[in-house]
């Protein structure tokens, strides 16, 4: 679900209604990608609110009290399917109303949770050989997970989950290499619903333990004023300069993206303000909804929160989410160094002006007044390097967002007539921002614990059939062993499956099933997972599934799948960062090793060498792709940044002595050549 934009600062106001009309847009856009929810009112919206309340309510409480996992997990998947039936129709015809088949569907989802918990133990002992109620209720709860994909997410995920579910089945019949035992029906179902390896395995205890708390942070952070304050900042900070633009831009994706973990919010609820500074600024459509969904993407890649896949990876490989966090910190930088170096060519490249417009208050009373919305973000860590787990540490930063958000009375998530004794106490509740965020919280998160239920039966079907063994030797097969043909296949299998899928779907699928052929080279899974999640995050801006682009395109009132080559080129450079950790062990610095018991042993001087090395690589094809560094390049200089580009990001003595080799004569050539370092200010289209 898309929060709705904070109002904008200054001299947006009179450009405001034509952007919110396009993120009215965005929104029918974003709601055929991600399903039409229902708009509830009376009764109807009273019990969906009082639902999404419990859902939010129950896994506050798991964080601090002991929950067993055999009763979460199964509870959680209840929730998330009873109310993906309620708020998603089956059909587009029926929205705005609940039918007969929906009250159906939930109540199965409740059923086939109190059937499993009733059984006990007794019913987890008998998955090898289950009991024909068993496959009854397993049957109904796999059909109930693949409709519920269906209703969030369209038709792609719940057909990629029935071909999986197909080929466990169909093992015996198979062309060889693909050939395998096969599996009986009753088989299947013991280990998709009987134990925690199938529907209730890792991707839905990371949903039921992290992805709902973190989105029930954003929302709470939503809510209380936070978006809003991030982009004032934003605009305060970055405003009245040639490149202010695209760096507002690019510093309040990172504000905003951080707490969120989700690309097309941000790119939404910035767009919505940023657009028509971008307009004045001389940004062709296509570009600035290019850079918005650019900016976007960083959400997904940014601490404390990255995207829901960051989650799954500390499962997957066992270690702390603080850890991960850590290894994503030079990554993100280099990323946000890409987007910065890409506006100030902008900026150069097309003689833009400055972009004035009033300010809403200066950097400093905005910081004054509304700053320790900041405090929110900087808990979550604090928390994690106090001790705490990822869990806990975002149920307590939570608890700070709500305390801290009573510091004002513009921000406070109860009202203080509440307090006072003025009005109803339901009256009050039902309407106030708390509620407000605790139904935002369960609501925001259906399509991907959806996705996540279906997930689980993917990687159910992979560990049973031994299909992630199987295709890292194929794979490896056809590279010759090589390391570099390897990372390539991986690459593109792992962006070929994210056109289809969601960013969490995707990283899942393949880090069962492309990740063993990494790791057989030598590449530390730490690594290999890491490389796979960056791939994964590439369907946030590739069609058909380019959501965070198309959506920008609407507010922007470009074309699509402009605006997503146009989001392409800006985000390339760093999008070639993630060979450097899988291809030498040097390159291992741009994770910081991987562990934070490693950090006390590494060699800063290494970590600094490689990192340096990438942010020159970055600034190389920067220039490149942009066809501009110091003045306007020629074909010649514009290919030697590439190359020197391509180079640095190779790790190798080598290839770096070539690297910056290059990217020293070519600026050496535009320093001698004589022309103007920047053109001449007037809008142009960007190409």
């Amino acid at each position: 679900m898309t929060p709705t934009p904070p109002a904008a600062s200054g001299a947006f106001s009179g450009a405001e209604a034509d952007a919110r009309a396009s993120v009215a847009r965005a929104e029918k856009f974003i709601e055929a990608e991600e399903g039409a929810a229902n708009k509830l009112e009376g009764w109807l919206g009273a019990l969906l609110v009082a639902a999404a309340f419990a859902m939010s309510a129950f896994h506050l409480y798991t964080a601090y009290a002991i929950v067993p996992t055999q009763t979460l997990r199964p509870v959680h998947v209840g929730f998330v399917l009873a109310l993906c039936m309620l708020v998603y129709p089956v059909a587009r015809r029926f929205r705005h109303r609940i039918m007969w088949w929906d009250w159906l569907a939930a109540a199965l989802s409740v059923a086939v949770v109190v059937y499993l918990i009733q059984g006990g133990d007794d019913f987890t002992d008998r998955n090898t050989s289950p009991e024909t109620w068993d496959i009854a209720f397993g049957l109904v709860l796999i059909a109930l997970v693949l409709e519920g994909m269906r209703r969030t997410t369209g038709l792609v995920m719940p057909v990629i989950t029935l071909a999986f579910i197909a080929y466990a089945l169909a093992g015996p019949w198979l062309p060889a290499p693909w050939t395998h035992k096969g599996y009986e029906v009753g088989r299947l179902v013991g280990v998709m619903y009987m134990t925690l390896e199938g529907i209730y395995g890792v991707a839905i205890d990371v949903s039921s333990s992290l992805i709902i708390l973190f989105t029930l942070f954003g929302a709470f952070l939503q809510m209380s004023g936070a978006g809003k304050f991030y982009i004032d900042f934003s605009f305060a900070a970055m405003g009245g300069k040639p490149t202010g633009a695209g760096r507002t831009v690019v510093l309040a994706s990172f504000l905003l993206g951080g707490p969120s973990g989700s690309g097309v919010a941000t790119t939404v609820t910035l767009g919505a303000v940023a657009y028509p500074m971008l307009a004045k600024a001389g940004y062709e459509k296509n570009a600035a909804g290019g850079l918005l969904a650019a900016g976007g993407l960083g959400a997904i890649i940014s601490p404390p929160v990255l995207g829901a896949a960051a989650f799954l990876i500390a499962e997957f490989l066992k270690i702390s989410y603080l850890d991960v966090l850590l290894m994503a910190v030079i990554p993100t930088a280099m990323f946000y160094l890409a987007l910065f170096l890409m506006v100030e060519i902008d900026a150069r490249k097309y003689g833009m002006g400055a972009t004035t417009f009033e300010k809403a208050d200066t950097l400093w009373n905005l910081t004054r007044r509304h700053g320790f919305h900041f405090l929110s973000l900087v808990s979550i860590v604090a928390f994690m390097m106090w001790g705490f787990s990822p869990v806990l540490s975002v149920f307590w930063a939570t608890v700070v967002t709500f305390a801290t958000s009573f510091l004002r009375r513009d921000s406070a998530l109860l009202s203080y007539d509440l307090f006072q004794g003025k009005g109803s106490l339901s009256a009050h509740l039902f309407r106030s921002p708390f509620v407000k965020a605790m139904e935002a919280g369960s609501i925001g998160m259906l399509n991907v614990a959806a996705t996540c239920a279906g997930a689980g039966i993917i990687v159910g079907v992979v560990t049973l059939t031994g299909l992630g063994l199987k295709f890292s030797s194929i794979v490896i097969d056809y590279a010759g062993g090589s390391l570099l043909l390897t990372a390539i296949y991986t690459a593109l299998v792992v962006w070929i499956v994210g056109l289809a899928v969601p960013v969490t779907a995707s990283y899942i699928i393949c880090a069962v099933i492309a990740a063993p052929a990494l790791q057989k080279l030598g590449v530390p899974d730490f690594a290999a997972h890491m490389f796979i999640f960056y791939y994964a995050v590439l369907s946030e801006v590739s069609p058909p599934t380019a959501l965070s682009p198309f959506a920008a395109a609407a507010i922007t009132g470009g074309d699509p799948y402009k605006t997503t080559l146009q989001c392409w080129k800006y985000t390339v450079p760093a999008f070639l960062l993630p060979f450097m950790f899988v291809l030498d062990p040097a390159g291992l610095g741009l994770l910081l090793m991987g562990s934070t018991k490693a950090l006390a042993t590494a060699h800063w001087g290494s970590i600094a060498h490689v990192a340096a090395t990438a942010a020159v690589g970055i600034a190389a094809l920067a220039a490149g792709f942009q066809g501009w560094a110091l003045k306007r390049t020629t074909a010649i200089e514009r290919t030697m940044f590439i190359v020197a580009g391509f180079a640095l990001v190779y790790p190798g003595l080598t290839a770096d002595l070539v690297g910056f080799g290059l990217v020293a004569a070519a600026l050496a050539l535009q320093w001698l050549r004589k022309g103007p370092a920047a053109a001449p200010a007037h809008r142009e289209e960007l190409p």
